[in-house]
């Protein structure tokens, strides 16, 4: 998730089912003030041997606050609660803090969880259909993102899918799916509180 983890603006309805991936992003980002959704992530080496899969679940409150928990086959536990990104690793019973801007800067979390700044921090151009989504490829401005470049694929005004492409070779895929947007979510699964024997490193 490390590799994973600003912003996700209006057209009317009957407009947006024409609409390309770059325009149902900004209706997307203009219309959801949360989101849950399952997902399978896919991570393949440079050298595409043994990809890595994962399973989890994504809660999202705009703007700035996500949480990003991985269920198999390891625990992994990522919370961004405006101010601080939190970064748990259960197993060695750890949590690493990072400032939240310096945390996310021009990374694709940013694309998901930031204000309304898509412009400044990205580059958008249509990608076309594949596997019966429309695509969009955002290109970060900054050198220091960490990645190259980011598709997301629609389906109607559903995100259904990201590829992220890092600046070593390794592919992200994540595929989304039971999308819940603008429902209640608990304020207090945005917050991480240490619990007692976890070592805390960095801000």
């Amino acid at each position: 998730m490390r590799s994973f983890v600003c912003a996700l603006l209006c057209l009317a309805a009957a407009q947006v089912a024409h609409a390309g991936a770059i325009d149902k992003l900004h209706r997307f980002l203009e219309t959801t003030k949360t989101l849950r959704a399952d997902f399978a992530q896919i991570v393949v080496a440079k050298n595409g041997k043994k990809p890595q899969q994962s399973l989890g679940v994504m809660m999202i409150s705009r703007p700035g606050k996500f949480r990003w928990q991985i269920d198999k086959p390891y625990s992994q536990l990522l919370v961004g609660d405006g101010e601080r990104v939190w970064i748990y690793d259960a197993d060695l019973r750890q949590v690493t803090v990072k400032k939240f801007d310096a945390a996310l800067g021009s990374t694709p979390a940013a694309l998901l969880v930031g204000g309304n700044t898509l412009d400044k921090n990205f580059i958008l151009r249509e990608v076309g259909e594949r596997e019966g989504l429309e695509w969009l490829e955002a290109i970060p401005k900054s050198p220091d993102s960490g990645f190259e470049k980011l598709q997301m694929g629609f389906s109607g005004s559903d995100l259904k899918a990201m590829e992220l492409f890092d600046n070593f070779g390794q592919t992200t895929s994540l595929f989304f799916s039971h999308l819940e947007r603008n429902s209640q979510i608990a304020p207090a699964l945005f917050r991480f509180v240490p619990a007692a024997g976890v070592d805390v490193i960095g801000e």
